[in-house]
């Protein structure tokens, strides 16, 4: 990967490539899952016991030096539980579907060495399926050591199986590394299954797509984009209008109701939900927050809705160029303009600020027009503030409202005020100084350069 971060912990659609292997684990229903680490282990157990699935049993098992995927297992031998089913998968094969590896554990549980194969066109670096004249499984042989006629066979073994515990561990005991790499090769269970009598199942697919690892930046980045394309596809056949599947990136959760438009270039965290209607403007950003009906997300917009999360209400417009912070939470038909910036404020229905301004924890009531230039000055230089603007206010251009303070209902505020003290109800509140001419006045000059 020429990076110092360990494979498994770089990002594929916003989670590590190992994180996506314990949630398709959890989903499955597993109850325990042993994780075998060896280069970097440290850093990669620290990171996995914080993204690990809630309610799945997590351990560590070391392999160290690393001697082959068998002696990989092996080190994992002692943590299985008798009487249970082996899955194993690779952890930076990140795309296996639930639905593919399902019928493997299924297989497992009628007492068969299941076997995930696909159909690969390009099946150079993988193990094959040696089958015999009744098409069934043999033996997988690795690649170095496949023979010329053996190369040529297009179904390749995964990496991933299934198998009862019971079965596993005397073939575990087995394994030797008399082959082209001296290691000790996990497929080899398969020939012992095969003298013992085991059925071996193979399930086939073909999708690569599915069973592609990851060893260098390049495939990271076709993956990344293999990802984003199905993403994109599935929102589609779900009434999603997209305006180029191409240009989509899904880091995340989202959540998207009927009719919803989304323009291109834009790149969606955490976990987003967009309502019926709603619109989303070419190159925009959102993280963890709540787009509800018909509400329009003008291009270049960033809501980053942090733990709290962020809610844009019904029919609201925001944009071009605004910014939604944590705490964010706008009522309805609420106006948000370019280079507007609201971090942890409640705006009531109808509430505008429609240019260069900024809103900070503060409670803004129905109807309020918030002007150009203004700011909520909520930081003393030690605590925090809020303001509290009541309906119907209007706050002038070039404002300062220093909190904490209260505008009253129906007040304004006039344009270029410095406010430190409360309002009362629809009183006009100017502290701007007196405006005075100096007539002739000469501007100063420029000295001479001796």
């Amino acid at each position: 990967m020429k990076s110092a971060r360990p494979k498994v912990l770089h990002q594929l659609g916003g989670q590590a490539l190992l994180q996506r292997v314990l949630h398709t684990a959890h989903d499955l229903g597993a109850q325990q899952c042993v994780v075998i680490t060896g280069h970097q282990a440290e850093a990669v157990e620290a990171a996995t016991q914080s993204f690990v699935p809630e309610g799945l049993s997590l351990r560590f098992a070391r392999q160290e030096p690393q001697l082959g995927t068998g002696h990989a297992v092996q080190q994992a031998a002692p943590a299985l539980e008798s009487g249970s089913i082996a899955l194993i998968l690779s952890g930076d094969v990140p795309l296996t579907e639930f639905t593919t590896l399902q019928p493997l554990i299924d297989a497992a549980q009628q007492g068969a060495l299941a076997l995930l194969t696909v159909d690969h066109p390009q099946p150079d670096g993988y193990g094959r399926i040696v089958r015999d004249a009744q098409n069934q499984v043999l033996a997988i042989v690795e690649h170095k050591d496949a023979n010329e006629g053996q190369r040529a066979i297009r179904e390749i073994y995964s990496g991933i199986m299934a198998v009862k515990v019971d079965h596993l561990r005397p073939w575990l005991a087995r394994l030797d590394n008399n082959n082209a790499q001296s290691e000790y090769y996990l497929t080899d269970v398969v020939r012992f299954a095969a003298a013992d009598g085991v059925t071996i199942q193979a399930v086939c697919i073909d999708d690569p797509v599915q069973v592609e690892g990851v060893n260098s930046p390049q495939q990271l980045a076709a993956l990344e984009r293999a990802l984003q394309w199905r993403q994109a596809q599935a929102l589609m056949t779900a009434g999603v209008r997209l305006a180029d599947p191409a240009r989509i990136d899904i880091r995340g959760d989202l959540q998207c109701g009927q009719d919803v438009a989304i323009d291109i270039n834009c790149i969606f965290e955490g976990a987003v939900r967009i309502d019926e209607g709603a619109s989303i403007g070419a190159h925009c950003v959102l993280r963890n927050c709540h787009i509800q009906a018909g509400a329009q997300i003008h291009p270049y917009t960033h809501i980053d809705g942090g733990k709290e999360g962020a809610t844009v209400g019904a029919r609201s417009l925001i944009g071009p160029f605004a910014r939604l912070r944590p705490g964010a939470q706008l009522g309805e038909e609420v106006h948000i303009g370019n280079f507007v910036e609201v971090k942890n404020s409640r705006l009531a229905d109808g509430a505008k600020a429609n240019h260069l301004a900024y809103l900070g924890d503060a409670v803004v009531g129905e109807r309020v027009n918030y002007g150009a230039g203004s700011i909520t000055a909520n930081y003393d230089g030690a605590n925090k503030h809020r303001t509290t603007i009541e309906a119907d206010v209007h706050v002038g251009s070039n404002c300062v409202l220093v909190a904490p303070v209260t505008i009253g209902a129906g007040g304004t505020v006039g344009a270029g005020s410095t406010v430190t003290k409360d309002t009362p109800p629809g009183a006009l509140t100017v502290t701007r100084a007196k405006q005075v001419h100096i007539a002739d006045w000469a501007r100063p000059a420029k000295k001479a350069k001796p």
